[in-house]
C-alpha cells in the first residue's frame, strides 16, 4: 500500500485542520470540552488549530501528514482531501531544563493570536474554559506521577486519520514515523486516548502500555483519557 509520510509544511495546515476537525467530531474528549454544541464555532476552532499548527512548525515539533497515492485506494473510494492523516508530537523536554527561548516566545505569540481570535469571533467558539482548566490540572498532576524518565517523552498530542482511509495502516505509519526515531535515540513515548476500544488495542500493538487514566467529571458529564507509555525497543 502506497502511503507516504511527510513532515507538515505551512501549505498543508488548512487541510490538516480539516482532517483533525472531521476525525474528532465524535471524539469523547472533544464533545466533553465543547459540550454546548449550539455555541460551537467551526471557523473559530479552525483558526485556533491553524495557529497551533503554526506554533508547532515554529518550535520544530515533529508533525507529520500521510498522503495516499491513487493506487492505495479501493476502486470505489475517492478521497475528498489529499491528506489521509495527521500526527502531531511534542519533542522530549528534560525536566531539569527550562524550555528554549524559541518555545517561550512562541507561547506568547500563540496566546496573542488566540486573544485576537477571541475579539474577531466574539469568544472562544464554544470551548468550556472551566472544563479545559480542570483537564489541564489533572493532566499535569498525572504527568508528574507517571513521567519518571528525566529526559522527557515524545508526546503524541494529536493523531487523526481520514475516515475514508481508516483500516489501511495510515495511523500505524504516522505513529512509527516518531517511534522508530525514538527507538534509535533510546527515548520513551507517551500518548492519551479518549477512546478505549479499539484505540487501546491498536496502540498496544505499537508497543504502548496503559499506565494510568485521567477522569474529568463535571456534573453528570464525564470524560476519561487513557494514558499510555511506550518504552524504546532495542534493535535486534
Amino acid at each position: 500500500m502506497a502511503i507516504e509520510i511527510h513532515p507538515l509544511t505551512k501549505a498543508d495546515i488548512s487541510e490538516a485542520v480539516e482532517c483533525v476537525q472531521k476525525a474528532f467530531a465524535d471524539d469523547p474528549y472533544f464533545r466533553w470540552i465543547f459540550n454546548k454544541r449550539s455555541g460551537f464555532n467551526l471557523q473559530r476552532n479552525a483558526a485556533s488549530m491553524a495557529a497551533h499548527f503554526q506554533y508547532g512548525l515554529s518550535c520544530q515539533a515533529p508533525i507529520y501528514i500521510a498522503k495516499a497515492t491513487p493506487s492505495a485506494l479501493p476502486s470505489d473510494k475517492s478521497p475528498t482531501t489529499d491528506i489521509a492523516g495527521v500526527c502531531w508530537w511534542f519533542p522530549p523536554q528534560p525536566l531539569s531544563e527550562p524550555v528554549s527561548w524559541t518555545v517561550w516566545a512562541q507561547d506568547w505569540i500563540l496566546s496573542f493570536r488566540q486573544l485576537l481570535f477571541n475579539i474577531k469571533f466574539g469568544g472562544r467558539g464554544g470551548l468550556n474554559i472551566r472544563r479545559y482548566w480542570q483537564w489541564k490540572q489533572q493532566q499535569e498532576r498525572t504527568h508528574r506521577q507517571i513521567w519518571t524518565d528525566p529526559r522527557g517523552y515524545y508526546f503524541c498530542n494529536v493523531i487523526a486519520v481520514n475516515a475514508e482511509m481508516r483500516g489501511m495502516g495510515v495511523g500505524r505509519k504516522l505513529v512509527e514515523a516518531v517511534t522508530q526515531k525514538a527507538d534509535l535515540e533510546g527515548m520513551p513515548c507517551y500518548l492519551e486516548s479518549s477512546k478505549g476500544f479499539p484505540n487501546l488495542v491498536i496502540y498496544e500493538k505499537l508497543g504502548f502500555e496503559l499506565v494510568s487514566e485521567i477522569e474529568c467529571v463535571d456534573g453528570k458529564d464525564a470524560c476519561k483519557l487513557y494514558c499510555m507509555i511506550r518504552q524504546p525497543k532495542k534493535a535486534d
